[in-house]
């Protein structure tokens, strides 16, 4: 019997490690990672809107920037296309955050919990699936779910007294 290892699973557990580094500076524990066609982790990403005080530093839009960045740099003139790549992240991405994901052509997201607020991946919008834009995103979401939700809950316990 052969058991092959789902590698969403530890692709998950990079975000996770990304999201629990986002508490020391008392950000919202999200994280996010970018995976090459190879496994290869190409950009990493965790909240850092507290701490830049940038509303746009979310950890799927710092991670993306990272890949892209890092496809550059090794000489890929159109290294902002990412499309062969996919975005793993321990929250269903925010509209923007689903935006950036179509504009940089990622074929393929993984998230842990859903957002039942905010969450524009099949909870409240589906901007990665518009049939009305021009590329569309494959979803894996529920990924290591309890993990995620339970580092966003006991996070907000702690702030919402």
């Amino acid at each position: 019997m052969t058991s092959e290892r789902d590698p969403r699973l530890e692709w998950m557990g990079l975000a996770l490690d990304q999201a629990r580094a986002a508490l020391e500076t008392a950000d919202v524990p999200i994280g996010a990672v970018v995976v090459g066609p190879d496994g290869t982790v190409l950009g990493t990403g965790r909240n850092e809107r507290e701490a830049t005080g940038d509303p746009t530093a979310h950890a799927e839009v710092l991670a993306l920037r990272q890949a892209a960045s890092a496809r550059r740099d090794a000489g890929d003139a159109d290294g902002w296309r990412l499309a062969d790549c996919t975005l793993v992240a321990t929250l269903e991405p925010c509209a923007m955050c689903a935006g950036a994901l179509v504009l940089a052509r990622i074929p393929r997201l993984v998230f842990g919990a859903w957002d039942p607020k905010a969450g524009a991946c099949g909870s409240v919008f589906d901007v990665v699936r518009e049939p009305r834009l021009n590329h569309w995103v494959e979803v894996f979401g529920g990924v290591r779910q309890a993990e995620c939700a339970g580092l966003l809950t006991e996070f907000f316990r702690g702030h919402r007294r």
